[in-house]
């Protein structure tokens, strides 16, 4: 589907998973203006929403327009008398950061009164102090968020940050390509049959923490260089024997679909929306990994009881469902499966999907990469460079 790919194209997350708390999926089950005036960001009455998000990322109207009629954006207005003005500018973790750290240094604001980053990222802001405190009394519905999203690893007092969509990270593999073998752990990827037809992503966490937790390392744990030594020496031995052909963001989703790759390390989202038969998709026996974007407030923004609304509004589950519909992305909103079976046709069917409300046992190989200093993230990175090339 258009909206997972297009958010995948566009994302660089070093970091993929959540710093130490595992996320039960199943329990997951503006008109602002653009200058860079504002408030001291301690509330705001009628400033309105500002939401810079990923692009590609939330439900669309029949013509396409995220604003269009019976879409969350027009409703909420519709609902609220509260104008949102939403842009689709948050194309890169990083690349977004050199964007605002400039202004925010400088304890300026950056004209969104909320952004989308990912969660290690919102950890990074909340670390700088270049996060407004979230009016938690004023977004009720936060209660129908799943319980482990409220105050995680990245936000451990939950004042900063709450979650927006999730996702997760795995093995596809396309059946005819492995001439009908199923695939079930990671050395089913370093089969010989399969050299060169396999292929990893570029994003460090979800790489070297399927890797690693194949080999027994605890990943919510483990947070020095030499603990993943052996996953980054395995890594190594797989590039140079020729068994991976490339690393890859989800531009593996093509050649996986016609075969040319037979496996890959990759995410869920994308496979749902290949709608493909031959494609499948597993958490390995050993673990995957979760990931989530959040919602937070920069510092200096005006118009945050206006955000606070905007929060709750689409933490109402029915609101949640229509945009799970369209995204196709685990909700961290209670009672949407149950939702997407009131709206029938393809939500209904999307409510007994795997993918996205996984068993109790996919659940339980969910985990988790713990948080990484500055300079211990800076020496993953390195070493991870030095064999994907980037």
């Amino acid at each position: 589907m258009a909206n997972r790919v297009t958010r995948r194209q566009f994302m660089t997350r070093s970091g993929l998973v959540l710093g130490g708390a595992v996320i039960a999926p199943q329990l997951l089950a503006a008109c602002g203006d653009d200058d860079e005036g504002g408030s001291s960001g301690s509330g705001g009455s009628s400033d309105g929403v500002y939401f810079e998000n990923w692009p590609e990322y939330i439900d669309t109207a029949e013509d396409g327009s995220v604003d269009g009629p019976g879409t969350t954006l027009a409703l909420f207005t519709e609902q609220t008398g509260i104008p949102i003005k939403y842009t689709e500018t948050y194309n890169d973790n990083n690349e977004y950061f050199a964007k605002i750290q400039p202004l925010l240094s400088a304890d300026k604001p950056i004209g969104p009164n909320v952004i989308a980053p990912t969660y290690w990222m919102a950890a990074r802001l909340i670390g700088l102090e270049w996060l407004e405190k979230l009016p938690l009394d004023k977004i009720p519905n936060s209660k129908n968020l799943v319980p482990s999203l409220v105050k995680p690893p990245s936000d451990p007092t939950g004042e900063y940050s709450l979650p927006w969509q999730a996702g997760t990270t795995g093995i596809a593999y396309n059946l005819k390509a492995t001439g009908g073998k199923e695939l079930a752990t990671m050395q089913d990827l370093w089969d010989p049959a399969l050299k060169g037809k396999i292929a990893v992503l570029t994003e460090m966490r979800d790489t070297i923490g399927l890797i690693a937790m194949s080999e027994g390392v605890d990943i919510s744990t483990a947070d020095k260089l030499s603990d993943y030594q052996s996953a980054f020496d395995t890594l190594q031995e797989q590039v140079d024997n020729g068994q991976i052909r490339q690393f890859t963001g989800n531009e593996y989703v093509g050649p996986l679909e016609d075969g040319s790759l037979a496996a890959c390390i990759a995410w869920s989202g994308d496979v749902l929306g290949m709608g493909n038969p031959d494609v499948k998709f597993v958490v390995p026996d050993t673990g995957g990994t979760l990931w989530f974007d959040t919602m937070v407030v920069p510092a200096g923004a005006s118009g945050v009881d206006d955000v606070a609304k905007w929060m709750d509004f689409v933490y109402d589950p029915v609101n949640a469902a229509r945009i799970t519909a369209s995204v196709q992305y685990i909700s961290p909103v209670q009672g949407v499966q149950d939702e997407l079976r009131k709206m029938g046709g393809d939500a209904a069917a999307l409510a007994d999907n795997p993918l996205l409300f996984p068993d109790a046992a996919t659940e339980a190989r969910l985990h988790t990469f713990a948080t990484l200093s500055e300079d211990e993230e800076a020496k993953f990175d390195d070493a991870f460079s030095k064999i994907s090339g980037a």
